[in-house]
């Protein structure tokens, strides 16, 4: 199992590569490398700048309240979510610790993500992420990047949701798909990873285009190489840089019980791609 990603470069650096325009927070500028990012936890996603709702944004529009009418690519933000998305409508917001990922093929139309398909959509910007195979010296990491090393951006969806006067919550999940031939033999799915030149069409708010945004999917890049990386990527408490060192084959260098799959690791622990359990309960959730 696997639940994990990286974002090893500063948020300045970020925010150059894609485009962001709006002035990062201080708690965005001080983010600092991630070599272990797990479900539950604050990170950067970059979204469009106007975070009204769409038809909110169609309303002022209308009356002439709206600035730029809609017109060009929108611009960006880059602000700390937490991952695991919460709906609107749940009644408690533990529900986003089972849905950290959504499959790309039904979230259009699944009650938990069909609005934020609709006009909350985000890039999840990483560097690389884990899947496991099995050993037998126990579930061993593997790192999975893009060939040149740059970061790139998973496609994301993104909710808010507020209980009374509280402060909203602000939560995002991670779009799968089926895993591309190189990367089949450590799990059958992966997220989605769009290329560069669907970045716009993906964060615009006012594009509901489902055959368009569909396409874009459908373009998602496959092009990723591995590496065989340190077991100590199994408890996500472990986070820095030597997570990432090349491991070579041989006997396991720690106990097999550290594995996500093998502890009876918390929901923080779950797959990245596993289907939310949530599902076949409430109706709500996804599977993948």
């Amino acid at each position: 199992m696997c639940g994990r990603y990286t974002l090893t470069v500063p948020a300045e650096v970020v925010a150059e590569m894609f485009g962001v325009d709006a002035p990062l927070d201080d708690d965005v500028r001080l983010y600092g490398p991630r070599y272990n990012v797990a479900p539950t936890q604050d990170v950067p996603v970059i979204r469009a700048a106007d975070l009204r709702s769409r038809a909110r944004a169609e309303r002022e529009t209308a009356a002439g309240a709206g600035e730029g009418g809609g017109e060009g690519p929108p611009r960006r933000r880059l602000d700390l979510l937490r991952w695991g998305l919460v709906p609107w409508w749940a009644d408690d917001p533990s529900i986003g610790n089972k849905m950290i990922n959504a499959r790309a093929e039904s979230a259009a139309d699944r009650p938990a993500y069909r609005e934020s398909f609709r006009g909350r959509r985000c890039l999840v910007v990483a560097d690389g992420f884990y899947e496991w195979a099995a050993e037998p010296g126990g579930k061993q990491p593997f790192w999975i990047h893009a060939p040149d090393g740059r970061p790139f951006a998973f496609a994301g969806l993104w909710s808010r949701w507020r209980q009374g006067g509280g402060p909203p919550l602000e939560t995002f999940t991670i779009l799968t798909r089926d895993a591309a031939p190189g990367l089949r033999h450590l799990h059958d799915r992966m997220p989605v990873i769009l290329d560069p030149a669907d970045h716009d069409l993906w964060l615009d708010p006012a594009n509901d285009d489902p055959e368009a945004l569909a396409a874009a999917i459908d373009r998602a890049r496959a092009d990723f190489a591995t590496r065989r990386v340190d077991r100590r990527v199994n408890r996500p408490e472990n986070d820095g840089p030597e997570l990432l060192r090349e491991r070579p084959p041989g006997p396991a260098d720690e106990p097999p019980g550290d594995s996500p799959a093998e502890s009876g690791a918390a929901p923080v622990q779950r797959s990245l791609f596993e289907g939310a359990a949530l599902a076949g309960v409430t109706g709500r959730g996804d599977e993948d």
